[in-house]
């Protein structure tokens, strides 16, 4: 499950993640991950007027190849799968 995941462990795009606007450099809408992208989870927060929505700082794959990370992305749980598509 989502919740019991810890920094380093390996997740998947669940669908296709667009900037929402919070990232610089890249335009509102842009694509950050595409449905099936590997990433690894490197840490996991809370919003604080909400500490029951969880956050989790993934960075994921870019190009295809492993150890090519792209910027920390802020996910919610149902972005994310922990099996591959």
């Amino acid at each position: 499950m989502i919740e019991e995941l810890v920094p380093g462990d390996i997740v998947y795009a669940a669908t296709t993640i667009k900037n929402d606007g919070s990232l610089p450099g890249l335009s509102e809408g842009a694509v950050v991950a595409e449905k099936g992208q590997r990433g690894v989870i490197i840490n996991t927060g809370h919003l604080e007027e909400n500490p029951n929505k969880i956050i989790i700082l993934v960075r994921f794959e870019r190009d295809g190849e492993p150890g090519n990370l792209g910027p920390a992305i802020g996910c919610w749980k149902d972005e994310l799968s922990v099996e591959g598509f």
